[in-house]
């Protein structure tokens, strides 16, 4: 589909050059960020062991000691064995550009979607990625946002009937690489359906059709479409796990005590930074659609509609909604743009300064910002343990548990947002539970549940760590959980810092294993 050219847009590419390169500098702070994500550790062990065992995923989950039968689906495989092989030629640096490539890839393409400028693009890019900081870094998810933007960068060009075959190829891969693909199964579904009911709409008042700035799908391109739709499903079951892939999935999401305890599944909170953001980006793109935005477009609206409401239900599907409204947020900067320059054209001088204004103003923005942050994004990729020195992660109790390691116990206990963390500094050691665990449940055996009654440090919730024959346990300063065991005349501390306490269970009390 060609996209018009935008008024004025040739004459001025070379003054906005420098702002662009600014703009671009913000970009670049923005998705380079810190190995800090609390599930990197544990996809980077995955990746190591599945590059050391031929790829090959195990039956069951080999990193805990409390579900060490549980069938594991890790619907990341893929994208595990990638940050592996990067982490194992490029280190942890590797890693971080990689990840920052992988988010830059995927903004950039949802950005130019439609008619914009490029400082217009850049821009939103920037508002974007600002209301979106709390969910970037080393996270897989930003794999399947990635694959986001592909799929509308194809439904972009429906047209050409030669893209349509690229969308089964692109969720064979996705598939794979990340569970979030069901995400764009659910966005190609709604499109096919909203394009659908249009056209069922246009052909009973073809008057219609002259009013929307939305092209009407023919009907032979509908039932390519839907077509494609099925491909797409059907191919996602080429995968290690086959049926048992969506399965993994489903049961996750439809986990009612996962979905009523962890932050990213609850909505957003407006006394939260993550939460404000949110609010202030939808704040300035009602303000803008109501200064310059005069299109109409049903299934756009459609979708921005369904994404909007997943991100209020929970302030995980928030990256959805600004990369599915980034096209939107670019040609309403764009509009601001040229209405700014429509005060100025008359006088070339005043728009050269208008320019020189705006590109001073992003460079102020960047001074702002200071080195500061890439600083320690380059330390973090090529000096991790240092760096972890000043962040909430144990690195300074991983260095004692690696001197001591003989007088501790077998089975540790930790606190979930270290479970990764442990598994990338003590690969030798099996944890107590991670990211991959909250909806996991064997029998009696409710890991994250017996894990929230543990933390609540009461005498009942203690008596997991027997259910577990838990011996010794890495758990944060200052706590329930911590002040609870330091009263228990059994358990013994080895170790105190700012951070955790260590415990050990006195050897003549220790019990078996009842599972």
């Amino acid at each position: 589909m060609k996209r018009p050219a935008i008024e004025g847009a040739s004459d001025r590419s070379l003054r906005a050059t420098p702002l662009l390169l600014l703009l671009g500098v913000i970009v670049l702070n923005f998705v380079l960020q810190p190995l800090t994500e609390p599930d990197f550790g544990w996809h980077l062990r995955t990746g190591l062991d599945l590059m050391s065992r031929g790829f090959l995923p195990p039956p069951v989950d080999p990193y805990s000691h409390t579900m060490p039968d549980w069938p594991w689906v890790e619907h990341a495989w893929l994208s595990d064995i990638l940050i592996g092989i990067v982490y194992d030629h490029s280190g942890g640096l590797g890693v971080i550009i990689l990840f920052g490539a992988v988010t830059a890839g995927a903004w950039m393409l949802a950005a130019d979607l439609t008619a914009s400028l490029p400082a217009g693009r850049y821009m939103a890019c920037v508002l974007s990625l600002w209301t979106a900081l709390p969910y970037l870094g080393a996270r897989t998810q930003l794999i399947s946002l990635l694959g986001l933007a592909l799929l509308l960068r194809m439904l972009s060009t429906w047209s050409e009937a030669s893209t349509y075959w690229g969308i089964p190829c692109l969720f064979l891969l996705w598939s794979n690489l990340h569970g979030g693909f069901l995400a764009g199964i659910f966005l190609l579904g709604l499109y096919a359906g909203a394009s659908s009911f249009m056209r069922w709409i246009v052909t009973r008042n073809s008057k219609l059709a002259v009013r929307l700035d939305e092209a009407v799908p023919s009907k032979a391109s509908l039932i390519r479409l839907s077509i494609v739709l099925g491909i797409s499903i059907l191919v996602t079951f080429i995968n290690p796990y086959g049926w048992r892939l969506y399965e993994e999935i489903l049961s996750s999401l439809s986990d009612q005590f996962m979905l009523a305890t962890l932050q990213e599944w609850q909505p957003p909170a407006i006394d939260s930074v993550a939460g404000r953001s949110f609010v202030w980006y939808l704040g300035g793109l009602t303000a803008g659609m109501l200064l310059w935005y005069r299109r109409v477009e049903p299934v756009r609206w459609f979708l921005l509609g369904i994404f909007l409401m997943l991100s209020w239900r929970h302030m995980r599907n928030i990256p959805l909604f600004l990369l599915l409204s980034l096209s939107l947020c670019a040609e309403l900067v764009t509009a601001g743009l040229q209405q700014l320059r429509s005060f100025v054209i008359a006088d070339r001088q005043r728009d050269r300064w208008s320019i020189a204004a705006v590109t001073m103003v992003t460079g102020l923005f960047i001074l702002w910002l200071g080195p500061d942050h890439l600083r320690h994004v380059v330390e973090s990729g090529r000096y991790p343990k240092q760096f972890f020195h000043r962040t909430s992660y144990p690195i300074e109790a991983v260095d004692w548990i690696q001197s001591h390691r003989a007088n501790l116990g077998q089975r540790l206990y930790n606190d979930y947002q270290y479970g990764g963390f442990l598994l990338w500094w003590l690969p030798n050691e099996k944890i107590f539970i991670d990211g991959r665990m909250p909806a996991w449940h064997v029998g009696k055996r409710r890991i994250f549940e017996d894990y929230m009654a543990l933390t609540a440090g009461t005498t009942a919730g203690l008596a997991v760590l027997d259910k577990y024959a838990v011996d010794w346990a890495v758990v944060r300063r200052d706590t329930l959980l911590d002040a609870a065991l330091a009263r228990e005349p059994e358990w013994k501390k080895m170790y105190e810092d700012e951070k955790v306490s260590i415990y050990s269970l006195l050897s003549e009390v220790r019990m078996p294993v009842t599972y």
